[in-house]
């Protein structure tokens, strides 16, 4: 059945339709354009929002879980609480992200998610893309809350084993660039298809330079678990901020990274360059607590996820992180859109299909109130109000 949906206006994201008429047939876009261009078909399921903006929907490239539940949990169940969580706050497709644990507790969160990735229809309304791993070949001096006795030192055999666990689902990996093995394990990574992601590193600007010259094209929670930049040995941060085949996330909640800061970061990557993430856990959408991410519990007081003094992952959504760097930027919502829609799918090569509103794209779109508050989410065609 055809759905068509009605608004104020329509950001692609890089360009704004007035008075947009989106049609949507099953799981793909019909047709997209004025109203004067684009009849409204009869008999159609149709939604109205006159006052709203319509955008792409979110893509969540780094997030552990939410509503009380962890990816690494091993039932589908968990994954579809995550999923409507996520529906909430516009986002329609994600990367299931790992955190470091002993290698077979790894290997079967990896088959299970690798199983979840192949089933049609994806579960839980938002599709999963691919899988992050992030950890375990990370550096033991920027870990995090990552446990050290389940760090590994990188080699291609072990990413092909993971890779192999998830019948070939892992879409993005965090690797600190430094390490014995790592730029023969970017290497391996291009080769697979994956994404090698700067993080958790210690680099210097040599050895960042180093993993992006391997393969490297983007990184991990910028500025957090990384060597502090220095203006004369820049380090990671100064690869990553500086070279413009990079791309780099950043969690925009105001506590992992100072707003002022945020600012200087977009200004250094541009909006084609910076990437939202929330690299939530499964605490968000509850009330303060202890809860689980990966295998360990985090305390989770006014918005601060907190382990031993360290910061463990987020309570951030990424409807929320788009009206933070509105303010923070300043950026214009449909700047800001562009950080959460066009540049992660264009991160993992899947702009073809996601993240941009257009005829043959999957129909995944957000409704938006003009300070970027979430109406409703459309995924994969279907209508979920908030």
């Amino acid at each position: 059945m055809k759905t068509t949906i009605t608004a104020l206006r329509l950001i692609t994201p890089e360009e704004i339709i007035e008075h947009p008429v989106l049609v949507a047939e099953d799981e793909h876009i019909l047709a997209l354009g004025t109203r004067e261009e684009t009849p409204i078909p009869e008999g159609v399921r149709h939604y109205d929002f006159p006052d709203a903006i319509l955008a792409p929907g979110f893509i969540d490239i780094h997030i552990h879980g939410g509503n009380g539940h962890d990816v690494m949990e091993l039932n589908n169940s968990a994954l579809t609480a995550i999923g409507h969580g996520m529906l909430k706050h516009g986002v329609t497709s994600y990367l299931a992200t790992t955190v470091t644990a002993s290698l077979p507790d790894t290997l079967r969160s990896l088959e299970h998610l690798g199983k979840a990735v192949r089933m049609k229809p994806a579960i839980g309304g938002p599709q999963l893309l691919g899988i992050h791993l992030e950890g375990p070949f990370i550096s033991h001096a920027k870990r995090g809350v990552h446990p050290p006795d389940n760090l590994l030192e990188p080699s291609p055999e072990l990413l092909r084993k993971m890779h192999q666990a998830s019948d070939g689902t892992v879409r993005m990996m965090t690797i600190a660039p430094e390490l014995k093995g790592s730029l023969e394990t970017i290497r391996e990574a291009r080769e697979l298809g994956i994404e090698s992601s700067l993080g958790h590193s210690n680099a210097t600007y040599a050895e960042a330079n180093a993993g992006i010259e391997a393969g490297a094209r983007h990184a991990t929670h910028t500025f957090n678990a990384m060597r502090p930049l220095d203006h004369r040995e820049p380090g990671i941060l100064g690869a990553v901020l500086s070279d413009d085949r990079v791309t780099a996330d950043l969690i925009a909640d105001g506590l992992h990274v100072a707003p002022s800061v945020i600012k200087l970061f977009l200004a250094a990557k541009g909006t084609d360059r910076a990437i939202l993430i929330t690299d939530a856990i499964s605490a968000t959408g509850m009330p303060d607590g202890r809860y689980k991410l990966g295998g360990f519990e985090v305390e989770v007081k006014r918005d601060r996820c907190d382990l031993e003094g360290k910061l463990a992952g987020s309570v951030l959504t990424l409807d929320r992180a788009v009206r933070n760097v509105m303010q923070y930027g300043p950026l214009s919502l449909q700047d800001s859109v562009k950080l959460a829609t066009i540049n992660p799918a264009r991160r993992l090569g899947l702009d073809q299909t996601h993240g941009v509103l257009a005829p043959g794209r999957i129909a995944d779109a957000v409704v938006l109130t003009p300070q970027g508050n979430v109406i409703a989410t459309m995924a994969a065609g279907k209508m979920f109000p908030v």
